[in-house]
C-alpha cells in the first residue's frame, strides 16, 4: 500500500509538470501573441481613428490602423514587409504618426521630428511622409516646413496628437492589449474590431489570418515562372511554306554556270612541266653488320 502511494504522488507531481509545462509553452509561443478582440469602448475607439488625421497611400478597401512614432524600427519593419501583403488582399493601410512627449524632463523628438508631425497632421500628405521616411533622421532637417516649438497653433497639433494616443492607450491596455509599437487596429471577416501590440513578428500572422492575407509575395523582379516559356520561332511552320511546283524542263548550256577555266593569253608559250625523277627508295638499315667474303 505505502509503495502504491509512493508510485500515485511521483505520477502526479510529473503529471501536474507536464501540464504546466504544455500550458507555458502553448502561452509563450502561441498565445501571448494573439490578438485582443475590443469588448469595450468599440464606438469610442472607431470614432478616435476616423477622426485622427491618418495618412495612407490609397486604394479604398478594407482599412488597417498602424499607430506609431518615426523612428520605431519595428514600425518601420512591419510597414516595409506587411504592407505589400495587406495590399494584394485589398486592405487599405493607415498610419497615425505622432511625436512621443518628453519623458522625466529629457526630449523624446527633435524639433525637425514635431514640425513633420505637425505638417503631416494638418496636409495629410503621403508624399511628404514617404520622403520623411525614407530620409535618415539625422539628415533630416524639416527644410521648408514651419516650426512646431515657436508657432501656437501648430504646437497645439502636436499636443493632440499625444494626447490621443494617451486617450487610446488607456482604453486598449484595460482590456489587455500589451505596451509596444506598432500598435495594429482592424477589423476581422465577422466586423470584431480586434488590436495587437505587434512589436513581435510572430504577432503579424494572425492580422494575415483575419485578412486572408497572403504570407509571401512576389518582389518586383522576381522572375516568374512564365517568363522563362519558350518563345515562337520567328519562321513559319513548316505548313505555312508555299508549294513550289517541280520543274519538267531540263537545264540548258545557257542556265549551266561553267567552272571558270585559266586559258593562256594570246601569243604566250605553255611552259612544259618538268620531268619528274623517279625516286630510288632508301635501304632500310641493316639490323647485323654482314663480314665480305672471301673467293678463292
Amino acid at each position: 500500500m505505502r509503495r502504491f502511494l509512493v508510485w500515485s504522488a511521483l505520477a502526479l507531481i510529473i503529471g501536474l509538470g507536464l501540464a504546466g509545462g504544455g500550458y507555458w509553452a502553448y502561452w509563450n509561443f502561441y498565445a501571448r501573441f494573439q490578438p485582443v478582440v475590443i469588448q469595450r469602448d468599440q464606438a469610442e475607439i472607431q470614432r478616435l481613428l476616423d477622426e485622427a488625421s491618418w495618412i495612407s497611400a490609397g486604394g479604398g478597401g478594407e482599412p488597417l490602423y498602424m499607430v506609431a512614432w518615426r523612428d520605431s524600427a519595428a514600425a518601420q519593419r512591419y510597414e516595409r514587409e506587411e504592407f505589400p501583403k495587406l495590399r494584394a488582399a485589398g486592405v487599405e493601410p493607415r498610419i497615425i504618426v505622432f511625436a512621443r512627449p518628453d519623458r522625466e524632463g529629457l526630449a523624446q523628438s527633435t524639433a525637425a521630428e514635431r514640425a513633420t508631425v505637425a505638417e503631416i497632421w494638418l496636409s495629410r500628405d503621403w508624399t511628404l511622409y514617404e520622403r520623411w521616411t525614407a530620409t535618415p533622421s539625422r539628415n533630416w532637417t524639416a527644410a521648408g516646413i514651419p516650426s512646431a516649438d515657436g508657432n501656437l497653433a501648430r504646437r497645439a497639433v502636436v499636443q493632440a496628437g499625444r494626447d490621443f494616443i494617451g486617450r487610446l492607450n488607456g482604453m486598449l491596455r484595460g482590456q489587455g492589449v500589451g505596451a509596444g509599437y506598432p500598435l495594429i487596429l482592424w477589423r476581422d471577416r465577422e466586423g470584431y474590431l480586434k488590436a495587437c501590440a505587434c512589436s513581435d513578428p510572430r504577432s503579424w500572422a494572425f492580422i494575415r489570418d483575419d485578412l486572408d492575407a497572403p504570407d509571401q509575395t512576389s518582389a518586383p523582379g522576381t522572375p516568374r515562372e512564365e517568363d522563362f516559356a519558350p518563345e515562337p520561332l520567328p519562321y513559319p511552320e513548316l505548313g505555312d511554306l508555299p508549294s513550289i511546283p517541280p520543274s519538267t524542263e531540263a537545264p540548258t548550256d545557257s542556265a549551266v554556270d561553267p567552272a571558270p577555266r585559266n586559258e593562256p593569253a594570246e601569243g604566250a608559250t605553255t611552259p612544259r612541266p618538268a620531268p619528274s625523277r623517279p625516286t630510288t627508295p632508301r635501304e632500310a638499315p641493316r639490323a647485323e653488320k654482314q663480314e665480305d667474303a672471301t673467293f678463292f
